[in-house]
């Protein structure tokens, strides 16, 4: 069992930088896939980025590319997501996720099993 625990959320305006870091509480998390994902009032939840589980491997949405970064402090259990320049339309709950490491990375939320529970992100512009 795998618990999941985001921070870093806030208000920031267009522009602006947040980390929000994620804090796992298994003792394995050295071997899951860690994912980020969004969602926005009234729209399905988007990937955003994702890394493996040696930290070796990361994925980004295209709408994130070059803006937003993932990495993973293994002896800390946990994983961050840079964000910078960021626009009004990255306004959403973040939600970290885990999926086991043998698996691969996936943009697929369906293909996470564990899940926290959200940290809201509001850009103003």
């Amino acid at each position: 069992q795998v618990q999941l625990v985001e921070s870093g959320g806030g208000l920031v305006q267009a522009g602006g930088s947040l980390r929000l870091s994620c804090a796992a509480s298994a003792r394995t998390f050295g071997t899951y896939v860690m994912g980020w994902f969004r969602q926005a009032p009234g729209r399905e939840r988007e990937f955003v980025a994702a890394i493996s589980w040696s930290g070796g491997t990361t994925s980004h949405a295209d709408s994130v590319k070059g803006r937003f970064t993932i990495r993973r402090e293994r002896f800390k259990d946990t994983v961050y997501l840079q964000m910078n320049s960021l626009k009004p339309e990255d306004t959403a709950v973040y939600y970290c996720a885990a999926r086991p490491g043998r698996y691969g990375l996936n943009r697929n939320a369906a293909m996470y099993d564990y899940w926290g529970q959200g940290t809201q992100v509001t850009v103003s512009s």
